[in-house]
């Protein structure tokens, strides 16, 4: 393994060199208050956000390890026009909820942009100089400009971190290896309401050969960041 790879699975993470064969970027998924606290979306779904915030402290750790590397940091909320323009009405009658997208909720209205549930929890605000996308779906690439984004900053290598593994992340993930980014999930970083949903999309993410991308824990792949772009 050289010192330009994070140990992962299902074999090593080649990291590439910064500003001649590409870049790598953070893509924070989805930390807002909707999914993280109680009385947002997640919660009224009827799940626990408990094992959502306990990533909070791990993706702190990599959010400030980018920020000292001065890498790329994206961060992405999901929600919608006031208006609901980009919800589809599939969307929106989905789980056949009291309180569902649009209405209002004790996070004001349900993952509709610039409401209180649509914030990025404070623990993991962007600073001034990172990207805040909104997205309307799960993935990150629909219908928005992440794409253009990170092709404008040479962009070819992706670390996810966020919620949910099974939901916004592979989603995103599987977008962006159709698009030809080398894709690797921090597993410590990620989180699922329902573990065993968590543990089968690692097992799928790295399955034949790392069909989707690769997966490692958040110690390897800070070590091996700081050990590759530290001085660079």
């Amino acid at each position: 393994m050289s010192a330009y790879s994070i140990a992962a699975e299902p074999y090593p993470y080649e990291l590439p060199m910064l500003g001649e064969s590409g870049n790598v970027a953070l893509i924070m998924i989805d930390m807002q208050r909707d999914f993280i606290e109680p009385g947002g979306f997640g919660s009224l779904l009827g799940n626990d956000v408990a094992p959502l915030r306990a990533i909070v402290p791990a993706c702190q750790s990599l959010l400030a390890t980018f920020r000292a590397l001065k890498l790329p940091i994206i961060h992405t909320q999901e929600g919608h026009r006031p208006d609901l323009g980009d919800c589809p009405p599939a969307k929106k009658r989905r789980g056949n909820l009291q309180i569902g997208i649009g209405d209002n909720g004790p996070m004001g209205r349900v993952l509709v942009q610039d409401e209180r549930g649509h914030d990025i929890i404070p623990e993991l605000a962007p600073l001034a100089n990172e990207v805040k996308l909104n997205k309307p779906g799960k993935g990150a690439f629909y219908a928005t400009s992440l794409d253009a984004l990170l092709g404008q900053r040479g962009v070819t290598h992706l670390i996810f971190a966020g919620v949910t593994t099974e939901v916004c992340v592979q989603t995103t993930m599987r977008e962006a290896n159709d698009r030809g980014y080398e894709c690797l999930l921090v597993e410590d970083a990620t989180a699922s309401y329902f573990p065993e949903f968590k543990a089968a999309t690692l097992a799928m993410i790295k399955a034949q050969g790392g069909i989707v991308g690769w997966v490692a824990g958040l110690a390897a792949t800070e070590m091996a960041l700081k050990g590759a772009y530290e001085h660079a």
